[in-house]
């Protein structure tokens, strides 16, 4: 019988991650009936008893001591990595559905040992699987293609293989938005989809042969690679329902114009669900109550569709 629950983990305790699942139990966001909780004992015991006479939590960390806010340090590190670690084996054990990450620092985390780029990819290593990163916010739904590598590597990592992947998925997106009516269309790779290929030919010799091969096994998959200075207007219009952009900042720059607090990550092709905040730790805004709980609990929200 699969878990009915899911676990919530802070990220760093020097981030945002901990006021801001504090800010999405105060506004109802997180019940204990849903979720649970999982970090440092020491952290656990300064929440507000009320919460934890709701929320069932788990101490997995045996880093003592909480780090101020906004200073990350390797404690607070290692204090991540721990509960990480001990996130992904309780959900692999099937104790919990799914999980929800808060942000972590990357660079901390690396120096501590951490031998990924990020989250998602340590996932992957714990879990199995193929990952691919995807974004969901009220008004644009996006899966990416390709995500963390340089620009310059993007044209020759983005094959039909990894093209055929990304709308696979962004169909199972689509299907949880409009379960009736699933549209998907994918961004060019090149200023105007290409111009017929007047200004880069990869839409003209595979990008669109791939997706008109697609298109006849999927039903509301839009066969031609569309310009991407327009696509995501027109999706905000209600077409199509989920967006796939061919490298990072094609569709993260569009959805975080409109949907920073709103949208949140969610990572679909692995064999557990799991979602987290659309930012980053915000060390600046660390402990001073101004940071926006929007994208933390659109992740609460957005990993009960899974």
């Amino acid at each position: 019988m699969m878990a009915e629950r899911y676990l919530v983990i802070p990220g760093d305790l020097a981030g945002v991650g901990p006021e801001l699942l504090l800010r999405s139990w105060e506004a109802g966001a997180l019940c204990g009936e849903r979720f649970a909780v999982a970090g440092p004992a020491d952290w656990l015991n300064s929440l507000p008893s009320a919460l934890r006479g709701e929320v069932e939590s788990f101490a997995v960390s045996t880093e003592a001591g909480c780090p101020p806010p906004g200073r990350p340090d390797a404690r607070s590190a290692r204090q991540a990595m721990d509960t990480l670690e001990w996130a992904a084996g309780q959900c692999r054990e099937g104790t919990f559905r799914g999980l929800v990450t808060g942000p972590i620092c990357k660079e901390t985390m690396v120096r501590e040992g951490f031998a990924f780029p990020g989250q998602t990819e340590f996932l992957a290593d714990a879990w199995g699987g193929e990952p691919s990163m995807a974004f969901w916010g009220e008004e644009l739904r996006v899966v990416l293609a390709t995500w963390h590598i340089p620009l310059a590597a993007v044209s020759t990592t983005l094959t039909p293989e990894v093209l055929v992947r990304a709308v696979e998925r962004a169909f199972v997106l689509a299907q949880k938005v409009s379960p009736e009516d699933p549209s998907v269309a994918v961004c060019g790779l090149n200023p105007h989809a290409g111009e017929n290929g007047l200004l880069g030919v990869e839409e003209k010799e595979w990008i669109g042969p791939c997706l008109q091969e697609m298109a006849k096994r999927l039903k509301g998959l839009d066969p031609v690679p569309q310009p991407a200075d327009t696509l995501f207007w027109r999706a905000r219009q209600g077409w199509p329902k989920v967006v796939v952009a061919l490298y990072h900042d094609q569709g993260l720059a569009p959805l975080k114009t409109v949907e920073f607090n709103t949208s949140c990550q969610v990572t679909l092709g692995l064999p557990h669900a799991r979602t987290s905040p659309d930012h980053g730790t915000a060390f600046g805004l660390a402990g001073q109550g101004k940071a926006d709980p929007g994208s933390f609990g659109q992740a609460l929200e957005t990993i009960r569709k899974f």
